[in-house]
């Protein structure tokens, strides 16, 4: 096996994969939709153009597939922004080094405040987020973050800078259950363009990531990309790629994949590839049909509609009244948001909605408790 995912992500070739999916054809997707276990050639098939003739079957199949392994349920959590401080440029993100916002970070009482808000709407699992400064927002301070909300949420989820394995070993025993890390896209040669300055321009680090998540022994690891940087299907069937060599690897932790697709902010670079509903519909169920035991998520990025009819589809989880702003809950809701969120409905008509499609809202399914650190 592989030491790390670098030495299978160096045996493919960007265009290549470009190419494999272009030249898919209508009796690769219908091969394709016949099995009961599918590979990566089969998610290539099912990303393709070729597969959208497919698409209301391949919405009915993940629908099954959700229903037989996760039921009828869809998890609930929201995003608590701790600082909007970053070291990194990025021509994509509102929180930018280079764009010129008052900064902020959450101090511990500010934390608790937001908390409180979070908990008061009925949300019991919180994913912490926070622009990239390794200098004062690094894991000391996350864990003193996690040491304010601990007594609120029994599931913590975490989405920060890259870290070595010692600091996700020590947050795994502060009792976080997940981490999310996003490689943006996988196209190294124009990585570079995305992250001209900071950390971040580290292309390999972040991609070596997850490595370091799994040999630290976390519960679950998410992934995705951000869909607009770079053409949507090659960059995820890199993801999925690998999603896979994690699986095989660090066979005893949990994955998932998120979907962010590129939304407006203050200061940042238009989408370069466009990605409509069908397409994200289409990326979805290819997921789920790949890969029944794959946990999916979709935020507060999409538009109301579109996640009202995606429930029964595929996904298992959900985020709801998000604000995208450090203290954006109640301590300074008028701060700059990383990005603008599209489903700006309250809790209870999210609950509603997931319960009137037949559909069971979740408010956790993770007590650490439960699991040896």
């Amino acid at each position: 096996m592989a030491n790390t995912f670098k030495d299978v992500f160096l045996q493919y070739d960007w265009e290549d994969v470009k190419q494999q999916i272009a030249s898919c054809k209508t009796t690769d997707v219908q091969h394709a939709l016949t099995k009961n276990k599918r590979n990566l050639h089969d998610f290539i098939a099912l990303i393709s153009p070729a597969a959208k003739p497919f698409l209301e079957e391949m919405a009915q199949q993940s629908q099954q597939l959700t229903i037989q392994r996760f039921g009828k349920n869809i998890q609930l959590y929201a995003p608590l922004y701790l600082s909007n401080e970053c070291h990194n440029i990025c021509t994509y993100c509102g929180f930018s080094m280079d764009n010129k916002i008052r900064r902020r970070t959450l101090s511990g009482g500010e934390i608790q405040l937001e908390a409180q808000a979070l908990r008061q709407m009925g949300f019991q699992h919180v994913l912490l987020v926070s622009g990239e400064a390794n200098n004062s927002v690094n894991t000391p301070y996350f864990l003193e973050a996690i040491a304010h909300i601990r007594p609120l949420f029994p599931q913590i989820s975490i989405e920060v800078q890259p870290l070595d394995q010692e600091d996700y070993v020590a947050l795994r025993h502060a009792n976080v259950n997940a981490v999310l890390v996003y490689q943006e896209t996988y196209h190294q040669e124009v990585y570079k363009n995305y992250h001209p300055k900071g950390k971040k321009s580290n292309f390999d680090y972040r991609l070596a990531t997850p490595d370091r998540i799994g040999a630290a022994g976390m519960h679950k690891i998410g992934l995705g990309v951000l869909l607009g940087l770079e053409d949507w299907r090659v960059d995820s069937f890199f993801n999925a790629l690998h999603i896979d060599y994690l699986q095989k690897r660090y066979w005893q932790t949990k994955y998932s994949v998120s979907f962010p697709r590129l939304r407006p902010a203050e200061g940042v670079d238009a989408p370069n590839f466009m990605m409509d509903d069908a397409d994200l519909l289409q990326l979805i169920c290819a997921y789920r049909l790949w890969n029944p035991d794959l946990e999916i998520s979709l935020s507060t990025r999409e538009e109301e509609i579109f996640r009202d009819h995606i429930i029964p589809l595929g996904i298992t989880s959900m985020s709801a009244a998000s604000k995208t702003n450090p203290g954006g809950y109640v301590v300074e809701p008028s701060s700059l948001e990383q990005f603008e969120i599209s489903d700006e409905r309250p809790v209870a008509a999210i609950v509603n909605q997931i319960r009137k499609v037949g559909y069971q809202p979740v408010w956790k399914d993770w007590q650490p408790e439960f699991i040896g650190n």
